[in-house]
Order: C-alpha cells, then sequence, then structure tokens
C-alpha cells in the first residue's frame, strides 16, 4: 500500500516584484495628482489676486472659520520663502504624470518608487504641519487647502501600501496583509481630522443653528 504523499507546507504572502503596480495604486495616484493640482494652481491664482490686490477677497473665504484670505496672508503661507502653492503645483503636476506613466502599466524599478516614497512622504508631513497651525496657531480653514491634505493624504498611503505589497518596505508577511485596507486607514485617517476640525472650532459651529 502506497504511503501518503507528505502534508504540502502552508505557503506565505511573498512579495510582487516592486516595478509591478495595480490599477488601484495608478488610478488612485492619477486622481490625487489630478484633484491636488487643481486645488493648488487655484489657491496660487487666488494668492498672485491677493498680492496685485491687498483688497481682494478670495473665492473661499466663505466666513470667520473658512477663509482663505486667513490662511494666505500669515507666515505659514509661505514656508519656505515663496507661496505654498507653487509647491504645490509642482509636486501634485509631478505626481500626476507618474500616475498616468503607470496606467500605461510601465514598470519602473525600485529606486523610482523610492523617490515617489520620498515625495509622498515629505507631502503629507508637510500637510500635517499646515492642519496644525490652521487649527491651533492661524484659526481658520482655506477650503482648497483641505482639498490638498485629502490628495496628499491619499498619496501617501497609497504609495505606502505598494511599497509595502512589494517587499520595497520590509515587513513581515503577516504585517504585509493589512496594506488590503488602504481605503479604510484613509477613511479613518480623514474622519480624524474631520473630528480635529469640529473640536477645535466646535464653539463657532453651534452658532450657525441659531
Amino acid at each position: 500500500m502506497a504511503e501518503p504523499a507528505p502534508a504540502r507546507p502552508a505557503t506565505q504572502p511573498t512579495a510582487q516584484p516592486a516595478g509591478v503596480v495595480g490599477r488601484g495604486t495608478a488610478w488612485a495616484l492619477t486622481l490625487a495628482g489630478l484633484i491636488g493640482l487643481i486645488a493648488a494652481f487655484v489657491l496660487l491664482v487666488e494668492k498672485v489676486a491677493l498680492l496685485a490686490d491687498p483688497t481682494y477677497v478670495p473665492s473661499c473665504s466663505i466666513n470667520p472659520v473658512l477663509s482663505c484670505g486667513s490662511v494666505m496672508n500669515t507666515d505659514q503661507a509661505a514656508a519656505f520663502g515663496f507661496p505654498n502653492p507653487v509647491l504645490g503645483v509642482a509636486g501634485f503636476a509631478a505626481l500626476l504624470t507618474i500616475g498616468v506613466v503607470l496606467l500605461t502599466r510601465a514598470k519602473m524599478p525600485g529606486w523610482f518608487w523610492w523617490g515617489i516614497q520620498a515625495g509622498t512622504t515629505f507631502g503629507v508631513v508637510f500637510v500635517h504641519w499646515l492642519i496644525f497651525q490652521s487649527l491651533y496657531r492661524i484659526g481658520a480653514l482655506c477650503p482648497y487647502c483641505m482639498i490638498v491634505w485629502v490628495a496628499a493624504i491619499t498619496a501617501f498611503v497609497s504609495t505606502t501600501a505598494h511599497n509595502v505589497k512589494t517587499g520595497q518596505i520590509p515587513l513581515p508577511s503577516r504585517l504585509r496583509a493589512i496594506v488590503s485596507y488602504g481605503p479604510s486607514v484613509i477613511t479613518v485617517w480623514l474622519v480624524v481630522i474631520a473630528g480635529l476640525i469640529a473640536v477645535r472650532f466646535w464653539d463657532y459651529w453651534v452658532t450657525l443653528g441659531n
């Protein structure tokens, strides 16, 4: 009687080749780049108009809290010595280009993904510095800036998820499965920020119902 074949050991998920990118990641980077670029460009146009005419009221100055003008006239709005939207236009234009290239199924080398990771990490860190400044130093929110926040967070999470999935960022196989929850991570992240906004300006929000 033949002996039963030995059971095969359970296989662990392996990393994908670094150059392979899913359509979801490509679309996420493309849309984040496009939306972020539009918001940053509008902000730049508004900033130029404000520089040309100090009495100009930006289109996104809606009330004492949602007020682009209050934000644009601060030192934080030119953190590197020039208007922040200039940096946003350049960064999101590059991200949009990368996303479109990835949609063609082009395979990029590992170093390329490290570059995207560095760029999106810088972007998300800078954005959170601006969030802190807006909430607790300036005391006003810029609607177009908040669109940029969403785009930067989406780009960072999507890039990080890809790099973990492909092994660019080494993690144990069990932890690698977490990257499948990327959309949920983005959602929770944005809900936390929305909660901070609600708490910070609660005294104003409650007056709107009166």
